[in-house]
């Protein structure tokens, strides 16, 4: 009522501009509704770049005590990296359509003041029970690393694609065990050149003091060796927390900035070298005895756990497409454009279920290279727009 007697006193074509506004411009409601991906066209970031992305996974493992167990450490190297598989989770469609377990070492590309031979085992990635006093979860994925004679052992677990675009990586996690490691969590891109290596990475320094963490667009050295500090963030854990406490560390990888942050306060921001082209995703924990890592004493180990891990993503592969992205990309054979159907995992009262924003609005797709850029435009927008551009609006 109070509207009908302001826009009294308006142009006619001023008051019918913003009836229509009224009209057809979605709301935002107090309480989201839980869905599920096969009904979200695409994903909202809640940060202030307002970034959307296309593609939802949510891996949990705080429930999977069928699968627990903690491996003996393989001790030779030879026999490191051909070890099998811990359990028959990681044969599972949900682990295998996704990740897969790095079984590579680094003898015939060391770094360049590597003193130990690291070697990833599939061995060094386990489901754990938590012992700990009032667990927050019953199990988490473990990766290990252990200095042994001659070697040391390491975990790595990899992205299947290679073809992610753009991204928002979350794990709840922590870093425990002794000085001489880093565990981190990454997107790479090789290339044949350092200056041409794509990477945005959070790492923790097992040596550093307990609070600290690092914050890189790769690379962060020339070949020469000198340090390009445009390309680094050392930030420290906010609220007083240190990183062998259970947090959420979450990546922003949207289009020219990197932007991290740990239980939603951000803690770092690099636009410098911010990764450009299709890349892989990796989690890892590991050391060579090098400068960066520290050298591990014989015997000790060093770990990264992780409770779940959550992934909204844009990807060129079509294989990795989920929920109504893969519904439009199997209609026809092509993607269709658009996604009207707007969700959010941030605001979600479930974790790992998002919830709909909204689902009418009218939505193009900007193409940029290989990637796409995702507009929304409320549909009193449109039909304002196609009035004026016939006149009947003026």
């Amino acid at each position: 009522m109070e509207l009908i007697k302001r826009m009294s006193s308006l142009p006619a074509s001023l008051s019918l501009l913003v009836l229509l506004l009224a009209a057809f411009t979605p709301l935002a409601t107090a309480e989201p509704t839980l869905t599920d991906d096969s009904q979200c066209g695409c994903y909202r970031n809640n940060d202030e770049t307002s970034t959307y992305f296309t593609n939802h996974r949510f891996f949990d493992f705080r429930s999977l005590a069928d699968y627990a167990g903690v491996p003996a450490v393989v001790q030779d190297l030879e026999s490191s990296p051909s070890a099998p598989v811990t359990s028959d989770y990681f044969k599972s469609t949900e682990w295998t359509s996704f990740w897969w377990l790095g079984s590579w070492n680094n003898s015939n590309n060391p770094r360049g003041d590597s003193t130990v031979t690291m070697s990833n085992s599939p061995n060094n990635v386990y489901i754990e029970a938590n012992t700990e006093p009032n667990p927050s979860s019953q199990t988490f994925l473990t990766l290990r690393t252990q200095r042994l004679r001659g070697f040391q052992t390491a975990a790595e677990i990899e992205s299947t694609s290679k073809n992610f675009k753009h991204l928002s990586l979350r794990m709840r996690a922590r870093t425990v065990g002794a000085a001489g490691a880093i565990t981190g969590m990454f997107t790479y891109r090789g290339a044949p050149t350092l200056a041409e290596v794509q990477e945005a990475d959070l790492e923790i320094r097992t040596a550093d003091p307990r609070n600290v963490m690092h914050y890189t667009n790769q690379p962060a050295y020339t070949d020469d060796g000198e340090v390009i500090p445009e390309a680094t963030r050392n930030a420290t854990m906010p609220g007083g927390l240190d990183w062998t406490a259970w947090a959420v560390h979450r990546m922003d990888w949207t289009p020219g900035l990197t932007t991290w942050w740990v239980d939603d306060e951000m803690t770092a921001q690099i636009a410098f070298q911010a990764p450009r082209d299709e890349s892989n995703v990796i989690l890892n924990v590991w050391s060579d005895g090098g400068k960066w890592t520290g050298n591990m004493t014989l015997l000790d180990a060093a770990y990264l756990q992780v409770q779940w891990l959550e992934i909204m993503y844009n990807n060129t592969d079509p294989a990795q497409a989920t929920g109504a992205s893969k519904v439009r990309r199997a209609e026809g054979g092509e993607t269709k454009k658009g996604c009207g159907a707007v969700c959010s995992v941030d605001e979600t009262p479930q974790l790992g279920k998002p919830v709909m924003l909204w689902n009418n609005a009218a939505v193009s797709v900007r193409e940029a290279g290989a990637g796409r850029a995702v507009v929304w435009v409320p549909t009193g927008v449109v039909l304002v727009m196609a009035l004026l551009s016939t006149g009947l609006l003026v």
